[in-house]
């Protein structure tokens, strides 16, 4: 299943006239896709895509495990002006957290929290713009979020939106903290970065 993994490499599908986006989700050790996050806004956003910026629009991604065929998880964010407050939903719509962007940041970032409003990780990026870490409260890495990669995957290091996600293999994640953490990679390009 994907989320019983702690490393996932994220295409992008390149498209003419991308409207929405779809990124396919590989297991970097074997090369195999085990995902796809589809973005499936409705049909007015994607009419509103070509006269407005896509980062001040709607939009839902949903994370689908091509093993069964199901969603994931989801990614709703509404409307946004200056501070996006992005939320992550299970499959059966329970409300699992959100990510609130920061105001001012050298190398880009986001809040996680969880669904009783407690921070449970911050996504600091470095001032390059495209290296990420997954932080606990505490500081401890949980997590990175990168272009930097030199596993059997390197090939696909042709476009700027194709990245690692690779969770700690020391900490012993819920579930819904794997959902965040996956969330957060995938809402750092989808959500926060493209244009």
């Amino acid at each position: 299943m994907l989320l019983d993994r702690k490393l996932f490499f994220i295409k992008e599908q390149v498209d003419f006239m991308k409207l929405a986006g779809t990124y396919d989700i590989f297991d970097p050790d074997t090369n195999q896709q085990i995902g796809v996050a589809k973005e499936e806004p409705g049909q007015l956003i994607k009419l509103l895509r070509l006269l407005i910026n896509k980062l001040l629009l709607p939009t839902t991604v949903n994370v689908y495990d091509l093993e069964t065929n199901a969603v994931v998880f989801s990614i709703k964010k509404p409307f946004s002006f200056l501070r996006s407050r992005v939320e992550v939903r299970s499959r059966d719509g329970e409300f699992l957290g959100y990510f609130k962007s920061k105001l001012i940041t050298l190398g880009g970032g986001f809040w996680v929290y969880d669904a009783t409003d407690r921070q449970v990780a911050e996504i600091k990026g470095d001032w390059k713009g495209w290296n990420f870490k997954l932080l606990s409260e505490t500081g401890l890495e949980l997590g990175t979020i990168t272009k930097k990669w030199a596993g059997i995957a390197k090939e696909f290091f042709t476009s700027a939106d194709n990245y690692v996600i690779a969770l700690n293999e020391n900490e012993n994640l819920s579930q819904k903290e794997t959902i965040l953490l996956l969330a957060a990679g995938l809402a750092i390009d989808i959500v926060f970065k493209e244009k």
